[in-house]
């Protein structure tokens, strides 16, 4: 088991979404935040005065899958995020130990 973060610009949300439904994802979980990488920010004018906005908003999901879905899951959400511009964003694969349904009590694949 797997479990799948990626991080997106917030405006390819229902994008992704609707790719992993596609291929069967039975659910996600998706969190506001903020950050930055090689973007590193930009610079706004209000009210005539300049500032930095040092963290952009961003889209933070979380997906856990069967270990034999991890490729399909990278492809949908590189395909369906990507703009081809700088803060696309990222995705990061770590390996989960355990899963349990609260509900039910199952256990491992059975509990995703």
């Amino acid at each position: 088991m797997k479990l799948i973060t990626a991080v997106i610009k917030p405006f390819k949300l229902d994008d992704v979404r609707e790719a992993l439904a596609d291929i069967g994802v039975q659910g996600i979980t998706v969190t506001e935040v903020k950050g930055f990488g090689r973007q590193k920010g930009h610079t706004e004018l209000y009210r005539g005065a300049e500032y930095v906005v040092d963290f952009l908003p961003k889209i933070k999901l979380e997906i856990a899958v069967s270990s034999e879905m991890v490729d399909s899951v990278v492809e949908a959400v590189t395909k369906s995020a990507a703009t081809g511009k700088i803060g696309d964003g990222k995705i990061f694969i770590s390996s989960l130990d355990e899963v349990v349904r609260i509900r039910t009590g199952e256990t491992g694949v059975e509990a995703i």
